[in-house]
C-alpha cells in the first residue's frame, strides 16, 4: 500500500506506549493497533488530529506516501 503509517516511530520519538497513546486519543488498544501495524484501511481526520495532539506532531510525521514499484510512472 502507497500509504504507511509511522505512528510506531513518533510514538518512540515521544517515548510513549500504545497503552498510553489510546487512552490520551481514546481509542480501542485494538483499533490503535490496527493503525500503527498499516494495516488500517481509512483513518478520520478526528482520530489523526487526536494522535497529533498528543504526539505533539503534524499528520506528515505520521503518514508517508511510498510508491508501489509495481505502479506506472506518472508522465
Amino acid at each position: 500500500m502507497p500509504i504507511v503509517v509511522n505512528l510506531d516511530v513518533m510514538m518512540a520519538k515521544r517515548k510513549m506506549s500504545l497503552n498510553e497513546l489510546a487512552q490520551k486519543v481514546d481509542l480501542t488498544l485494538a483499533n490503535l493497533s490496527i493503525l500503527k501495524n498499516n494495516h488500517a484501511k481509512a483513518v478520520r481526520f478526528t482520530t489523526l488530529e487526536a494522535i497529533c495532539r498528543a504526539l505533539d506532531c503534524q499528520p506528515g510525521d505520521i503518514l508517508e506516501y511510498v510508491p508501489d514499484e509495481t505502479d506506472p510512472p506518472q508522465s
